[in-house]
């Protein structure tokens, strides 16, 4: 049996030593069952309510790929806690036929997958529940319910037992004198492009300990973001503004705006630095200056929050800093961080409609010369051949397994009809119906064998680029258009020419 061991631990109460005792402990168990070991994946300080894990993502690859026999791990949980992702995952290790085996339960089944999963899932709501818990405890005692923000320190505080006491927050003298000039400023009608350049200029770094921007000032009114908006600054701390839901598709957590009242609000006096009156003309003006989400200055809506993207937004950069190229206006692009941060010296401009055409020009002209597509077809044939290969494989294997096991049942039927008590035999029955049904499905979804490459491939993409381009001033179809040229670029540096 080729045995694949897999350990995780996920919060900073635990450390690499768990990963250590982990991995022994399996180890400790595939030499008494005298399996090989052919691998171990681990995954440190990662969360295990979601299956976005290198560590996991390289097992279930190693497994499908039929270089593993049977997955080894401490516990169900370590590999995840969410019922989904435990189903999914049990799931693909049947379908690879790998079995998983765990310290603490055995050798996993449905009942535990069911049982299992439901009490894992239902562990990290607990765990979720008693966290705000303690966290609007301390809250409620004018202490930080977490994080920190520009301009004050974290005061570490220990009780008399000597368990650290956690919440306590300090002015920092030099950032507050910062955020008061910030609030100057802005009040006085600068601009927060302008306040960031110049911080940016006196070498004052921003609160990441990067360089300033001017959404580091603005922020978000409404969610309270921005140094112009944290109301920490004139004593008032919020709590539950904010709630986080994980994304499923990417696990990235996304932040969603709580209703009012369900905030949790609290005066800290101590931590005032700015008076109520200059807060007062900063939340003045930026009253003044806001268009709203919906609102439009101009005919085509170029300077609303919500414009649409043009054709190449986000990929193009910088040839002297790697930063962002954005729209200056209506018609040219520039250097964001020449322009935003003072950051980079690249002061040129070039007009979007010429980008546009240059890279339109690329792609039809020179991307699919007959030396590159010679190339791309050479190799595109040999991936073909060996995924052909491979299925053709995997649908031998699979037929073969179809004969055998109704060959199995018929023998079960001639036993039953010789006089074998049916309950003898029925579960086994089952068992071997059910993945009778399960092989047949998989045999009948077995993908064709994908298309040979047309020798006229280069011409017909070229004829397609061009008939993209049309599409592009066709109001019914320019958004598919859009994303299928997007598709076809990585990336575009823009470099300053020198003469």
């Amino acid at each position: 049996m080729r045995a694949a061991i897999y350990a995780r631990y996920s919060s900073d109460n635990q450390q690499d030593a768990s990963i250590e005792d982990q991995i022994r402990l399996c180890r400790e168990r595939a030499d008494k069952e005298s399996w090989e070991i052919v691998g171990q994946y681990q995954d440190h300080a990662i969360s295990g309510s979601s299956m976005l894990r290198s560590g996991i993502q390289r097992l279930i690859e190693d497994a499908l790929e039929g270089r593993i026999d049977v997955v080894l791990a401490e516990a169900l949980d370590r590999l995840s806690r969410d019922q989904a992702d435990i189903a999914t995952f049990y799931k693909r290790m049947r379908f690879a036929d790998v079995e998983i085996i765990t310290l603490s339960e055995g050798a996993i089944s449905d009942l535990h997958i069911g049982l299992k999963g439901t009490m894992n899932a239902l562990f990290l709501k607990d765990l979720a529940d008693k966290t705000r818990r303690g966290l609007r405890g301390r809250i409620e005692a004018g202490k930080s319910g977490g994080g920190n923000s520009y301009g004050y320190d974290v005061v570490r505080k220990f009780a008399a037992d000597g368990s650290t006491l956690r919440g306590d927050r300090s002015i920092n003298d030099g950032e507050a004198a910062i955020i008061r000039q910030i609030f100057r400023d802005y009040a006085n009608g600068k601009s927060p492009r302008a306040i960031a350049k110049d911080l940016n200029s006196k070498g004052i770094t921003g609160p990441s300990g990067k360089a300033w921007g001017p959404s580091t000032i603005h922020g978000n009114s409404a969610r309270g973001t921005g140094i112009l908006n944290n109301e920490l600054y004139i004593g008032r701390m919020i709590w539950n503004r904010l709630r986080y839901i994980k994304d499923p598709e990417t696990g990235k957590r996304i932040s969603r705006l709580n209703p009012e009242h369900d905030w949790i609000i609290r005066d800290v006096p101590d931590l005032r630095i700015v008076d109520d009156a200059l807060w007062q003309v900063v939340k003045d003006r930026q009253s003044a200056a806001s268009l709203g989400p919906q609102t439009k200055q101009s005919e085509d809506g170029f300077w609303d929050r919500r414009r649409p993207r043009y054709l190449f937004s986000g990929l193009i950069r910088c040839g002297s800093c790697e930063g962002q190229i954005v729209n200056l206006n209506s018609v040219r692009l520039g250097c964001a961080n020449a322009r935003n941060k003072g950051t980079c010296d690249n002061r040129r401009t070039i007009r979007r409609d010429l980008v546009e055409a240059t890279i339109h020009d690329a792609l039809k002209q020179h991307l699919m010369e007959p030396a590159l597509f010679a190339v791309f077809c050479e190799e595109y044939t040999k991936h073909i051949n060996t995924l052909r290969i491979e299925a053709s494989s995997a649908l031998t294997t699979r037929k073969a397994e179809l004969v055998k096991i109704t060959r199995e049942i018929d023998r079960l039927i001639s036993a039953i009809t010789d006089g074998v008590a049916v309950a003898q035999v029925k579960d086994k029955m089952l068992d071997l119906d059910r993945h009778r049904i399960e092989l047949q499905a998989q045999i009948d979804a077995a993908d064709e064998p994908p298309a040979l490459l047309h020798p006229n491939m280069a011409d017909h993409y070229r004829k397609e680029i061009a008939r993209l381009h049309q599409l592009l001033s066709d109001d019914r179809h320019r958004h598919e258009a859009a994303e299928i040229i997007r598709s076809l670029v990585d990336k575009i540096v823009l470099k300053p020419a020198t003469y």
